[in-house]
């Protein structure tokens, strides 16, 4: 099994971007969020499950899941976000370390927002943290979803605070820079944490 470094970040951070500059040095990326699509997609059993708890209001034309309509009801109602949680959480991470363990590459990226919130951290050999204030969060969240600003803060205050998030970060990547001032540093500080953990998988092993 790779050595695993959990890759993490609140809404808005740029963990997704942090991840694609891994990716374009051919390190194996799990992405949280793709998984989560995966285990609901058209035609899974867990869709099936959720379309006949909430009825077929939370499904598109195509038979897909309407993920904005659903995020929409489970915010507004923590007992049937508890409900979707209990449902879907033991499938992601099931699936999440079952790719883990395919893994030959010396080291993986698993990008998962809520890694400390699960207590994730447990499976991870090392944390990496993308960190930005709260307002370039905000500000970054609802340009990029053109999401509700209420629902974006919903989201940031279900996350663990900043400052908790940095406590349990092994490495820190700044990313408050626009991104066409940041991708140059950003590219360095990559290709620098690359090396370092190809050196640490390689003790690891």
């Amino acid at each position: 099994m790779s050595y695993i470094v959990g890759l993490t970040g609140g809404i808005g951070s740029g963990k997704s971007m942090v991840a694609e500059l891994f990716a374009k040095l051919n390190v194996p990326i799990i992405d949280a969020d793709v998984v989560a699509r995966e285990v609901v997609a058209k035609g899974s059993p867990l869709l099936h499950q959720i379309a006949e708890h909430f009825g077929a209001q939370i499904l598109l034309p195509s038979g897909e899941l309407d993920r904005a309509q659903l995020r929409q009801i489970v915010f507004q109602d923590p007992k049937q976000k508890e409900w979707l949680n209990h449902l879907l959480h033991p499938a992601i991470r099931v699936e999440m370390l079952r790719q883990l363990e395919a893994q030959t590459f010396p080291y993986v990226i698993w990008v998962v927002p809520l890694l400390i919130e699960n207590n994730l951290t447990e499976f991870c050999q090392r944390v990496l943290v993308v960190d930005v204030p709260p307002e370039t969060q905000l500000q970054r969240a609802s340009l990029r979803d053109n999401a509700d600003i209420v629902q974006i803060k919903q989201i940031m205050a279900a996350q663990v605070s900043r400052e908790t998030r940095l406590s349990m970060a092994d490495d820190v990547i700044d990313n408050r820079l626009p991104l066409h001032q940041a991708l140059p540093s950003l590219q360095q500080k990559v290709l620098e944490l690359h090396q370092l953990y190809l050196s640490l998988a390689k003790n690891y092993e």
